[in-house]
């Protein structure tokens, strides 16, 4: 039973989410290279601006604002993931390779296996979820032990090998590929959005709209994967079973939002410890409120990035600067 209090107070975070999603979104809409003033957002919004304020707009903010928003929803919820079944605060998609892992499909196919430009879009959200499905598969096989099972910290190290020797294959392949396709990758590895066209959302939501609610309702599976393993077992949890299909899941959202935002790490990290500080461990209650927090965050450092200088910081790097410390910091403290 969740405490009245306790779920005022979410709901409370909740709606203080959501404003700051929709005052970023707004700030990023009017400001740019290109000039898109306040008085006219309203205007353009519904239709009654010039061409070019529709055209930067609709053709260009709009589209990355909601890709922003939806991969780092995304990117929080894998971490949220992860996190409970390894029983770990550390753990993260980018820093245990599965962003890797889909990271080098992703680069394989776009060097050797060349797509029609309607159906590249489609394919990559796909290629990368083979890609981490491959890594997650392995790092699941090699901290699994026949007699304890899956054992969730060496799935935190094991992940953190694999990352590194990932990033070490993906300098190989892409060493004696052309200077234009190895600056797409190279772009990608940084974590700029790359994917900012309305194609790209509709890629990504299905992954949302189905794993979301699908997630939420695991929340008590996740719970109990929190306890001790006879306990959890005790109550009629097949470990195994859960972990498996939690594992997948929360590889395909990951692999989802890196297919079309690029390398972006600490996302998953930040966003569900956050959330857990402002109301508690329960995966019901800080789930919602991470979803919202990773997709504010990545929208933010994406917004920063794009107007703090002339040249744009990609959000990847961005997101790196506020989460490598905050990594250190959770690390000294756990």
């Amino acid at each position: 039973m969740i405490h009245s209090a306790l779920i005022k107070k979410q709901r409370i975070i909740l709606s203080i989410s959501l404003i700051l999603i929709i005052a970023t979104a707004i700030i990023g809409m009017g400001i740019g290279s290109a000039s898109l003033s306040f008085d006219r957002l309203i205007q353009t919004l519904l239709g009654q601006g010039t061409f070019k304020e529709e055209f930067i707009l609709y053709s260009i903010r709009l589209p990355r604002i909601l890709i922003t928003l939806l991969a780092g929803m995304a990117l929080a919820m894998s971490g949220a993931i992860l996190q409970g079944i390894t029983k770990n605060d550390l753990a993260d998609p980018g820093i245990i390779g599965i962003n890797s892992g889909a990271g080098v499909a992703i680069a394989v196919f776009f060097l050797f296996f060349p797509a029609e430009a309607g159906s590249f879009v489609y394919m990559i959200p796909l290629v990368g979820f083979i890609g981490a499905i491959i890594t997650g598969f392995f790092i699941y096989l090699l901290a699994y032990n026949k007699n304890s099972g899956m054992q969730p910290i060496g799935l935190v190290l094991i992940g953190v090998g694999f990352s590194t020797a990932l990033s070490g294959a993906m300098i190989v392949i892409i060493s004696s590929a052309e200077r234009t396709k190895v600056d797409f990758i190279a772009k990608w590895l940084a974590g700029n959005i790359w994917g900012t066209d309305w194609p790209f959302i509709w890629a990504l939501l299905p992954w949302l709209v189905i794993l979301i609610p699908f997630t939420l309702y695991k929340a008590n599976r996740l719970n109990l994967l929190g306890l001790s393993e006879p306990v959890t077992i005790g109550v009629g949890v097949s470990i195994e079973r859960e972990r498996i299909v939690l594992l997948l899941t929360a590889v395909a959202l990951a692999a989802a939002a890196v297919s079309v935002t690029g390398g972006i790490t600490f996302i998953g990290l930040m966003a569900p410890h956050i959330a857990k500080t402002l109301v508690g461990p329960r995966n019901q209650q800080f789930i919602p409120v991470a979803i919202l927090l990773g997709g504010w965050l990545l929208l933010f450092a994406d917004t920063i990035g794009r107007n703090i200088i002339e040249t744009t910081i990609p959000a990847g790097i961005m997101v790196s600067l506020i989460g490598a410390p905050y990594f250190i910091y959770l690390l000294l403290k756990k």
